[in-house]
């Protein structure tokens, strides 16, 4: 029979695992592998009736990756911190070692953080156990901020940059960030309510020789970076053919995913800030002329896609990404891949997403009204793994 060649890799912007080729020569129920059990899955209850809410957020995509420099605005310092893409929590902790060191390089010991999403929260943190004083001031907090809306995988090169951007140096920088945010989440493994976990995930496949598109025509290429990484983070996949798992006459790819169940996972990060002191202020800001106003001499901005506006930065680019999330389900602790829509385990509800034929699905789309028949289609998809 043929045989399904290809790799594991993240896909961008949705946190989703996608079948890039088919799976190679080395499969669960081969005759090497005659002793291996059958893989025992938990059936999913997937249907529309069980959804109880559709989000829309907009990723801010720049082609040149995250802003990470620093410049003056009147007597202020501000050291920029946004623009990631889809990879927004996935590198926060060591996007925001990189902007505490920037800030601290003041000699300021009395910082603000603009923005409560996933790069503000952690920054703020950061420059906490730096010895400093800081104030978070934003328009909107958790849940009603983009990054509570995230998929909630690690993704660390999902949508970061184009491929003609990813030069030697910003790989180092890159990798620098997705490792140390890697190492810090395990501090957070086994807390209570489980903000962070392993789960594993299957990318599965009618075809074995289905390959997703990954070029666009008259398009750049994203940079597909998730190669610096192999090896030494998570382990390698496995193979299933049919008959050794209970999805019939399907291929299924089985991988190890960092999850994030974000409402347990932020409000652990909130509690950490204010038990060290941390203030949060309801604040809006219009212009960068606006920050005038505040007393701290030195400002984190993390304001994500809200920078577009902020700070005039055309750079940013809309990525549009819709979650349709259903009841939780304790026994269901595995993720899935199938007919371009993932599917992720999380504690604080299921979520599906479409995430389309490449990475340019949503691109520049920055409407946010939710699309009920998308989010049915979500849904079906998955759900048609379980039909008898």
């Amino acid at each position: 029979m043929p045989t399904l060649i290809g790799r594991r890799r993240f896909l961008k912007g949705a946190g989703a695992l996608a079948v890039l080729g088919a799976f190679d020569a080395c499969r669960a129920g081969s005759g090497r592998d005659a002793a291996k059990p059958t893989l025992q899955l938990a059936p999913l209850h997937a249907s529309v009736d069980r959804i109880t809410r559709i989000t829309v957020c907009t990723r801010p995509f720049r082609a040149q990756g995250p802003r990470l420099d620093v410049e003056k605005i009147g007597t202020q310092t501000v050291v920029h911190n946004y623009g990631h893409g889809g990879s927004g929590w996935s590198l926060s902790w060591g996007s925001g070692a990189i902007a505490t060191a920037n800030a601290m390089a003041t000699g300021q010991r009395d910082f603000a953080v603009i923005g409560c999403g996933a790069l503000g929260l952690t920054t703020a943190i950061l420059l906490q156990r730096a010895g400093a004083r800081v104030t978070i001031y934003a328009k909107d907090l958790p849940p009603d901020v983009r990054s509570s809306m995230a998929t909630g995988l690690y993704t660390p090169d999902s949508r970061i940059c184009l491929e003609e951007h990813a030069t030697p140096e910003f790989k180092r920088t890159w990798e620098q960030m997705a490792r140390q945010s890697f190492q810090t989440y395990q501090s957070f493994l086994g807390l209570p309510g489980t903000p962070v976990e392993f789960i594993e995930s299957y990318a599965v496949s009618d075809d074995p020789n289905r390959r997703r598109n990954r070029e666009v025509e008259g398009k750049p290429s994203f940079a597909e970076l998730e190669r610096e990484l192999t090896g030494d983070l998570i382990p390698q996949p496995v193979d299933f053919e049919p008959g050794y798992h209970p999805l019939g006459r399907r291929f299924l790819r089985r991988s190890t995913d960092l999850m994030f169940n974000l409402t347990a996972y932020t409000h652990t990060l909130l509690t950490d800030f204010h038990a060290n002191g941390g203030k949060i202020e309801i604040r809006e800001f219009h212009t960068p002329n606006d920050f005038a106003r505040l007393s701290e001499k030195t400002l984190v901005n993390a304001t994500g896609y809200g920078a577009r506006a902020l700070f005039g930065d055309e750079s940013v680019i809309p990525v549009r990404g819709q979650l349709t999330r259903m009841i939780p389900q304790a026994d269901v602790t595995y993720g899935l891949f199938y007919q371009n829509v993932s599917f992720v385990p999380r504690r604080d509800g299921l979520v599906f997403q479409v995430v389309g034929e490449n990475d340019y699905y949503g691109y520049g789309d920055d409407t946010t009204v939710p699309d009920r028949p998308e989010a049915e289609r979500a849904v079906n998809a998955i759900a048609s793994l379980f039909a008898t």
